[in-house]
């Protein structure tokens, strides 16, 4: 459960973005190179932020997308998005486990280098403990990827380094719920 709940804080940020960009038309691509992005949650207050890097590119980002919203469609009831000025507002019903976490997201767009989302999660039955978490992801462009990493690419905040087509190709974590008899 703890490694299911690691790769849920670390994918989390990132599906959201791409999940919410395949799903609206006008929101800018990411620049491809390396991304690092900073996390900060309401769920151990004071701790310090948690920071990734990732390398993408336009292929990579599509796979992603298409990820995402196999993610989306499994897990949630409802996924709205709207875009309102240089903001994008999402409100989605999502089933994690036994629990079913109702969030609100508020997304500012920088161009095509940079993102800041607060998204606000309610847990009902709370979710490892957690009734209600606001996490705040900002994200920014720093150039060509660079450190030995490619496409896909991912370092964790402890230092780990994974691929996200490695993880594309696995199970998912979290097994769907069964299916409802008609």
């Amino acid at each position: 459960m703890r490694r299911t709940a690691s790769l849920l804080a670390l994918t989390f940020p990132l599906t959201f973005w791409l999940t919410t960009t395949s799903m609206a038309q006008d929101y800018p691509q990411l620049k491809a190179g390396q991304w690092e992005t900073t996390t900060t949650s309401s769920v151990k207050p004071g701790t310090p932020p948690n920071k990734m890097t990732m390398c993408t590119d336009e292929a990579m980002q599509k796979q992603m997308m298409s990820m995402g919203e196999g993610m989306r469609r499994e897990m949630c009831s409802k996924s709205d998005l709207r875009h309102e000025g240089g903001k994008f507002i999402g409100d989605s019903v999502c089933k994690i486990g036994e629990s079913t976490m109702t969030s609100h997201s508020v997304m500012s767009i920088q161009g095509d280098a940079g993102y800041k989302t607060v998204v606000i999660a309610n847990y009902d039955p709370p979710f490892m403990g957690m009734k209600e978490t606001t996490t705040t992801i900002e994200g920014k462009n720093v150039g060509p990827c660079r450190d030995g990493l490619k496409p896909g690419d991912i370092v964790s905040p402890n230092g780990q380094k994974f691929n996200m087509k490695a993880l594309a190709d696995r199970p998912p974590a979290i097994p769907p719920a069964p299916a409802k008899a008609k």
